[in-house]
């Protein structure tokens, strides 16, 4: 039986494990936010990045990309590689996985996916909601192994436009981070 994976940030863009197929699609009643604190990845300990999480959203819908693993090989091998990439992120959920807007049934029933929950005793990377500049510098600013924080909310936005998604709440972000690097860019010079 095929293992479906559901990516809503950076697994859109970057999957990092062999898959046999690749859906656009969306989940409902969830809605992508910046409230994660990344400590590993796009910043540290100290200061940390935001990085998407999923909020309970009724008569929302999330956009992003479900990956189909067939091969019981790549199912541990993807498995093994999602623990550690995604080990900020304290629960798993399987959701219902649609690709068209108008339909009124199902793609694709238990897709799994990564959710950072607000409980910051099973999850104390989560840094929750905060002014949409707050965010935006945080975001700004913060930089980690895997680069800046910038480059993952840019990369995001991008995806999610060439699927043709246009996620409010992460344009908001995105063009007030813009602001922001322009603004210092101007100071600057």
């Amino acid at each position: 039986m095929a293992m479906w994976v559901f990516g809503y940030g950076s697994l859109i863009w970057k999957a990092g494990f062999n898959y046999d197929d690749r859906l656009v699609g969306f989940i409902k009643d969830y809605r992508r936010v910046f409230y994660q604190g990344s400590t590993d990845h796009r910043g540290t300990p100290e200061y940390p990045g935001r990085t998407v999480t999923l909020e309970p959203a009724p008569g929302e819908v999330c956009w992003g990309a479900a990956y189909k693993i067939s091969k019981e090989e790549d199912k541990q091998t993807a498995i093994t590689y999602l623990e550690v990439r995604e080990k900020q992120y304290d629960k798993k959920a399987y959701v219902d996985f649609f690709t068209d807007p108008t339909a009124t049934t199902l793609a694709i029933s238990g897709v799994m996916v990564y959710i950072a929950s607000p409980d910051k005793k099973l999850n104390p990377n989560y840094l929750g909601p905060a002014s949409l500049e707050d965010i935006a510098k945080q975001i700004v600013r913060a930089e980690g192994p895997s680069g800046p924080n910038r480059e993952y909310l840019f990369q995001l936005e991008k995806a999610l436009l060439e699927i043709g998604c246009k996620d409010k709440h992460l344009m908001d972000v995105a063009n007030e981070a813009r602001r922001i690097l322009s603004e210092a860019e101007r100071t600057s010079s």
